[in-house]
């Protein structure tokens, strides 16, 4: 008989910066293999005029890595629902802290 036991994963302390590491990426592209998921975040930077004439030539730019990490199937609608999650939080947020519209000008009727 297996016994189920019920947990919560609490994060490191970010305060922590011995440990703790918080990385920007602006970019992530998606690729899988039939084993996981793969998602590699960049930090994409503005583009000098070098890196535009490059680009015109090659049709592509690079950029720097932050991170790469690998992902198993079953943690992907996990993750789906909870950036569904926090995207809503946050666009509730945005709305309720709206200026209300300004009154109309002018005659009301």
């Amino acid at each position: 008989m297996t016994k189920q036991i019920n947990f919560t994963i609490i994060p490191e302390d970010p305060a922590d910066t011995t440990k703790a590491r918080r990385d920007y990426a602006n970019f992530c592209a998606v690729a899988h293999t039939p084993f996981d998921m793969t998602l590699t975040f960049c930090d994409v930077r503005p583009l000098s005029d070098r890196d535009i004439q490059s680009a015109e030539t090659s049709r592509t730019v690079t950029a720097p890595v932050v991170a790469r990490i690998a992902l198993p199937f079953g943690v992907i609608p996990g993750l789906i629902a909870a950036l569904q999650e926090q995207v809503r939080a946050v666009q509730e947020a945005a709305a309720a802290s709206e200026p209300p519209a300004p009154w109309p000008k002018g005659p009301l009727h």
